[in-house]
């Protein structure tokens, strides 16, 4: 599964500005603003994912003095989505450290999507949002028209952690693929030689 002893084999893909602090400083914090200044227009939706997910995960792993947002690693290096101007980099994370879930169901949650316990679950939803004569789903969490259907999406996201007891403990069965949150990184979790790209 990429596990060392009580550590996680895992990549992530950071600028150069990142790379080069973390390097200096030993470790790096992610902030806010920084998604904000990437995703631009789009910002919104992805704060309103980021912001949820913080509130969250923070219950599961204490987020340290000078984090505000997660990083992003991958236990497989297929899912990770690089840029020109990012470097992809291989980290041995202690298992501790990180807060697992699977790669899909995250980007269900991006997508502003209700994460349904199974697929009965989800066709029952979907047939809500008819009922509610909802057209676009996202509707429901970028507009104050839905409070009832908003909470109930915001109540799904919370199946986005229902791995992470079973991944820390070495068990991916049911997993599409592993993504880790990081709140920090540290310069010793860099594997030597672990640049990928």
């Amino acid at each position: 599964m990429g596990e060392t002893g009580l550590s996680m084999m895992l990549y992530s893909s950071q600028s150069q500005t990142v790379w080069g602090i973390l390097h200096r400083d030993g470790v790096c914090f992610s902030k806010r603003e920084y998604v904000q200044q990437k995703y631009g227009e789009s910002a919104p939706i992805f704060l309103t994912v980021y912001d949820w997910f913080c509130s969250q995960a923070q219950k599961l792993l204490l987020r340290p003095e000078g984090a505000e947002y997660p990083y992003w690693a991958f236990r497989d290096l297929y899912s990770v989505s690089g840029s020109p101007d990012n470097q992809i980099r291989q980290l041995q994370v202690p298992a501790q450290e990180a807060i697992y879930f699977d790669v899909y169901d995250w980007n269900r949650l991006l997508t502003l999507q209700y994460l349904g316990e199974n697929q009965e679950d989800e066709a029952n939803f979907r047939r809500t949002l008819q009922e509610y004569g909802v057209r676009r789903p996202a509707d429901v969490m970028l507009t104050n028209f839905y409070p009832d259907l908003k909470r109930q999406v915001l109540e799904s996201w919370k199946r986005l952690f229902r791995h992470h007891a079973r991944i820390l403990a070495g068990d991916d069965t049911g997993v599409g693929s592993v993504q880790a949150a990081l709140w920090q990184l540290r310069e010793e979790w860099i594997c030597p030689n672990g640049q990928s790209k």
